[in-house]
C-alpha cells in the first residue's frame, strides 16, 4: 500500500472523508455502497453484479488472506472502487497466488484506506446510496464532490447490456474441492440454458455439481435461440442495475413462461422474471448486500441466513393472480421470493449459491433439478 499517498472520499451530498491511497493510483466515479460479509472480498469484487459501484467494507481488516485465480466470480474486476478501514499488510494463507493491493492496481482499481468506514456506513444508512468520487491523483475534494455530482447514477441504466457476454458458450467446471486442489466437472444429465445478465461463475458451479450442462446465453438472446437448444431447465442469473432498464428481456421471458420449461431465477433474474410476471421494481434507499441477511419462508415459517446483493427490489403493492410470495426479508420485509402456481416457475432475490456467504438456501438448486425431474415424467 501507498501509505504515504493522500487519497480522497467525496460524496456528491458533500461530505468528504481523507485517507490513504489503496490500490491503484488514480481516480473512479460510481454509487457508494456497504457490504457487511466479513469474508470473501475478492468473490465481492469481481460479481459483475457490483457494476458501477463503490463498495465499502464494514469489517474493518481486509486483505488478509490474498486473491487466487480460483476464487473469481468472473474474469474480471467489477467494481468502480474500493473502501476500506485497514488494509492487510501480510497475507497468511496457503491457496494465495499474490496481496491484494497488487491485484488492484493490475487491474486498475483504485481504492481508498484509512477512513472511518464505521461513520461512512451509518452516513449511508441515514441518507442512502450516494455517488462518490475516490481520488488519489492530486485532485482536489471540491473537484471531486462536482465530479460525483455529474454522475448519473444507476437508476434507468442498462448495465445488463455491458456486462452480458456477446457469444453462447457452454459451461461444465463445478465447485472447488479443496482437498483436490482442483474444479468438480460434471456429467451433463441436465441440460439448463441460462442468461447472463452479469452471472456470478459459483452459481453455474453450483448447476453443475447437480449433473447439468450449461448452455449460458447472451442477456439478448430470443425464444427461438433459447428454445432450439431443447432445454430441460432455464436459469434467469443475477446481474446490475435497473431491471427496470431491461425491457428486452423481460419481454422474452414473459414468452418463455408458456413454454413449459422449469424457470429458475436468482436476483436481477428474480427482479425481471417479477417484471414479466406484471408486478413492478423500485430502487432501495441503500440496497441489501452481505452474508449476514435473515429471510422467511412464508409457507413453513422457515428462517435461513443468506447472501445478498442488490440495489432494487421487487414491488408487493398489486400482485397478479396466479404469482404466491414466498420469501421475505426480516430487515425490512421486502419480497425475496416468488412462485408461479400453476408453471414450474420460482425465484429468490438472494444468492442461494453464495460465495460468499451461508449456505442455508443451497436446498434451491435441489428444488431446480426436482422441477425438471417432474417435468421430464409429464
Amino acid at each position: 500500500m501507498s501509505v504515504y499517498q493522500q487519497a480522497v472520499l467525496a460524496l456528491a451530498d458533500g461530505r468528504v472523508f481523507r485517507g490513504e491511497a489503496f490500490g491503484h493510483l488514480g481516480h473512479t466515479v460510481g454509487e457508494v455502497c456497504f457490504n457487511t460479509s466479513m469474508t470473501g472480498y475478492q468473490e465481492i469484487l469481481t460479481d459483475p453484479s457490483y457494476t458501477d459501484q463503490i463498495i465499502t467494507f464494514t469489517y474493518p481488516h481486509i486483505g488478509n488472506v490474498g486473491v487466487n485465480d480460483d476464487d473469481m466470480e468472473s474474469d474480471r474486476a467489477s467494481v468502480r472502487g474500493l473502501i476500506v478501514r485497514q488494509p492487510a499488510r501480510i497475507t497468511s494463507n496457503y491457496r494465495a497466488t499474490g496481496d491484494l493491493d497488487d491485484w488492484l492496481k493490475s487491474r486498475q482499481v483504485v481504492g481508498i484506506a484509512g477512513i472511518d468506514t464505521r461513520a461512512l456506513t451509518r452516513h449511508l444508512r441515514d441518507q442512502g446510496a450516494v455517488n462518490g468520487v475516490i481520488a488519489s491523483d492530486g485532485m482536489s475534494a471540491e473537484a471531486a464532490v462536482k465530479m460525483a455530482r455529474a454522475w448519473d447514477g444507476l437508476e434507468g441504466r442498462d448495465l445488463v447490456g455491458q456486462v452480458s457476454r456477446r457469444q453462447s458458450v457452454d459451461w461444465t467446471q463445478g465447485t472447488y474441492d479443496i482437498d483436490a486442489r482442483r474444479h468438480r466437472s460434471s456429467g451433463g444429465t441436465w441440460h439448463v440454458v441460462s442468461f447472463d445478465f452479469g452471472c456470478k461463475e459459483n452459481i453455474l458451479r453450483k448447476l453443475a455439481d447437480r449433473d447439468c450442462r450449461i448452455s449460458l446465453l447472451p442477456a439478448s438472446a430470443t425464444v427461438d435461440e433459447v428454445m432450439a437448444q431443447k432445454p430441460d431447465g432455464i436459469f434467469l442469473s443475477n446481474g446490475p442495475g435497473d431491471p427496470a432498464a431491461v425491457g428486452y428481456a423481460v419481454k422474452t421471458i414473459r414468452a418463455l413462461l408458456d413454454a413449459g420449461v422449469p424457470l429458475f431465477g436468482i436476483c436481477m433474474g428474480h427482479q425481471l422474471l417479477s417484471r414479466a410476471l406484471g408486478l413492478s421494481t423500485f430502487k432501495l434507499k441503500f440496497g441489501h448486500r452481505g452474508g449476514n441477511h435473515p429471510v422467511r419462508e412464508e409457507t413453513t415459517g422457515r428462517i435461513g441466513i443468506t447472501s445478498q446483493n442488490h440495489g432494487f427490489s421487487v414491488s408487493d403493492e398489486h400482485i397478479p393472480e396466479g404469482v404466491e410470495i414466498t420469501h421475505r426479508s426480516l430487515f425490512d420485509g421486502t419480497v425475496e421470493g416468488l412462485r408461479v402456481t400453476n408453471r414450474p416457475v420460482f425465484s429468490v432475490q438472494y444468492h442461494p449459491e453464495a460465495s460468499p456467504g451461508p449456505h442455508d438456501a443451497d436446498e434451491l438448486f435441489d428444488r431446480f433439478i426436482a422441477l425438471m425431474q417432474q417435468q421430464k415424467r409429464i
